[in-house]
């Protein structure tokens, strides 16, 4: 048998470097704000792009090709990112930040949460409905809850003592989710666990920095841990 040999790299030739917006630690998927800092997984990250006449727009999917800057999913940090000029410093060019451009990632984001959530819903793998999702929850077989913002308090507070260790995620108007699933008068929605359940969260993670201000590496509370801090 003959012995495999290991490609020797030609004299003078350097080996590949990462993509800049790669670099950030010994994890190469770690992301750096441009506006903050801050640092940590792109789930907790907007990528922007500059189109090819100039202006900034964010790239939900990460995947545009060119050069993407990173910046925290709070709305503070991209306006920060826009009134310091640091996608001018970012994509090494002039560029020009829409005035509305953190309106336009709040509903991107929103978006991409509420589609997940159909997603799941179309797969079977959420329930809408109170007496529905009292079952669900019942079961034990739910990654998170989700009620709308505007629901009464009471019927909240019923379904997140059933939550256990479910996430329970509540910055949505019932409004939205109607909108999203198809039905009228829909205020909660129970997630079973699987894929799509962490599709939803991961979206939803994002929007919830984004609408309360939080860091990027904030995350939706678990229902255990919220009934604690209201006590």
């Amino acid at each position: 048998m003959r012995a495999t040999r290991t490609p020797t790299p030609k004299p003078g030739r350097r080996p590949l470097k990462p993509r800049p917006e790669a670099v950030g630690g010994d994890d190469p998927r770690t992301r750096t704000c441009i506006a903050t800092g801050a640092r940590g997984s792109p789930d907790g990250f907007v990528r922007f792009v500059a189109s090819p006449d100039g202006e900034v727009a964010p790239d939900f999917s990460g995947k545009l090709p060119g050069r993407g800057a990173w910046v925290g999913a709070s709305r503070a940090a991209v306006d920060a990112a826009a009134a310091k000029g640091a996608f001018a410093r970012a994509f090494r060019k002039g560029v020009r930040a829409p005035d509305d451009l953190a309106d336009r990632v709040e509903a991107g984001l929103a978006k991409a949460a509420l589609s997940a959530l159909g997603l799941a819903r179309r797969a079977g793998e959420a329930v809408a409905g109170f007496e529905k999702v009292r079952a669900a929850l019942k079961s034990g077989d739910v990654a998170a809850l989700v009620s709308a913002a505007d629901a009464g308090e009471d019927g909240r507070a019923r379904l997140a003592r059933l939550a256990r260790d479910a996430a329970l995620v509540d910055v949505f108007a019932g409004s939205e989710l109607s909108a999203a699933l198809g039905r009228d008068g829909l205020v909660h929605v129970a997630v079973k666990r699987g894929p799509a359940a962490a599709r939803f969260l991961r979206e939803a993670r994002r929007l919830e920095g984004f609408r309360n201000g939080a860091a990027a590496t904030r995350s939706v509370k678990s229902a255990r841990r919220r009934t604690d801090e209201e006590k």
